[in-house]
């Protein structure tokens, strides 16, 4: 065994493998394969590349850790996993903790790449998602009449459960096709209904393709219904909710704080636009239903709930953009200001002549901008109809 030399390869090669075999790699990643001293793999893996009961295989740790290859840092080490190693692979599980000169990487087609190539469909325009260790919500977003999603799943039961869940949301008539172990010789590819499905022999490696039929997708502008929304009453409407984001301007990979959150509408379409939230809400009520929208809208891994008073302030990291929907207060006020970095959008709400005020003094301060929303809507008025106005909102919108 010897140390990788200064100015050599880097040490640690992640190579990419399908079901076609070690025989199906090509001669580069055959050559960092042969050359490494230590060959990390799932089981299934290291007996695709023919590994098994070689001195130099071992099978990743359970639960999965990569100390493993960490400890053997300037060894000459190789990293088997499947296909494409950054396209919901184990590569930046890695790589994350490592400089840009220690690895390289070998990767091999997807089974995104295997799907589509079977269905015939551009992947530009197909949704992907690894389901195989999240909940099948995560479809939320992008299902939709007409459109198509490839899903990775964890085993062959999987394949129904997702079918029964894409009935029982009214898309029975949405094609499912059914791909097993793509690329091998023990390839499978079927097709059925969600609704007439009735497979059981189902093995993994599995992947699912869908050609939804059902309902309209959701809308990608701002505003959503407020009955897609559980809540007490205590929410963000639609049309006000719709100006609130376009003042936020949610961009990908941004974090909002949403302070007095109330139902989490603005968090929910904050997360839908790319981004990721923080709320805060005191009544524990108001907090679960929260949570419950995040899991309806599949956002539970990017919106967390925090049960305390609106004055309180998450922890790092500081946030891009913050929403006051309650509980504001000069305090509360001067406190963000203190801790938002130059650039931080902030942006609140006033229903109340106090409030108001308050808004108005910190428009004279800190300057940004003053709206006044009046709203009404038509509503029976006796025998005919008339115009029934909803409270006044007064949004104050400011960049630090």
């Amino acid at each position: 065994m010897r140390l990788v030399a200064e100015g050599e390869k880097a040490w640690l090669s992640i190579i990419g493998i399908g079901e076609d075999r070690a025989e199906g790699l090509p001669p580069a990643s055959r050559k960092a394969l042969a050359g490494a001293d230590h060959v990390f793999g799932a089981p299934r893996h290291l007996a695709l590349a023919g590994l098994a009961g070689d001195p130099r295989a071992q099978a990743w740790p359970v639960p999965f850790s990569i100390d493993p290859v960490l400890g053997l840092r300037g060894r000459s080490v190789a990293m088997l996993v499947s296909g494409d190693p950054f396209w919901f692979g184990g590569g930046a599980s890695v790589t994350r903790h490592l400089e840009a000169d220690e690895w390289q990487a070998y990767p091999a087609p997807s089974t995104f790449s295997w799907a589509a190539a079977r269905l015939g469909w551009p992947l530009e325009d197909t949704a992907c998602l690894g389901l195989h260790a999240a909940p099948f919500e995560r479809l939320v977003p992008v299902m939709g009449h007409g459109q198509r999603a490839i899903c990775l799943l964890r085993d062959g039961a999987a394949a129904g459960a997702l079918a029964a869940w894409l009935t029982e949301r009214g898309f029975g008539a949405s094609r499912c096709h059914v791909l097993e172990a793509l690329g091998g010789p023990e390839e499978r590819c079927r097709t059925t209904r969600a609704g007439d499905f009735t497979m059981s022999d189902i093995h993994a490696p599995v992947a699912m393709g869908i050609a939804f039929q059902g309902p309209a997708a959701l809308p990608r502008a701002s505003g959503l219904a407020d009955d897609l929304f559980l809540h007490d009453g205590q929410i963000t409407k639609r049309p006000v909710r719709a100006l609130a984001l376009s003042a936020l301007a949610p961009r990908t990979g941004e974090l909002l704080w949403d302070l007095g959150a109330g139902s989490g509408s603005i968090s929910v379409e904050w997360c839908l636009a790319g981004g990721h939230a923080v709320t805060v809400e005191r009544k524990p009520e108001r907090a679960a239903n929260i949570r419950a929208n995040a899991q309806a809208f599949g956002l539970a891994h990017r919106l967390s709930v925090v049960e305390a008073s609106h004055a309180y302030l998450p922890d790092a990291p500081l946030p891009d953009a913050v929403f006051i929907g309650g509980g504001m207060d000069q305090g509360l006020v001067n406190r963000l200001w203190a801790c938002m970095a130059p650039g931080t959008r902030l942006v609140a709400h006033s229903v109340t002549l106090e409030s108001e005020l308050l808004l108005l003094g910190l428009q004279a301060r800190f300057g940004g901008d003053l709206l006044r929303i009046e709203l009404a809507q038509a509503a029976p008025l006796g025998s005919m109809r008339g115009w029934q106005p909803a409270r006044p909102v007064v949004q104050w919108s400011v960049v630090r």
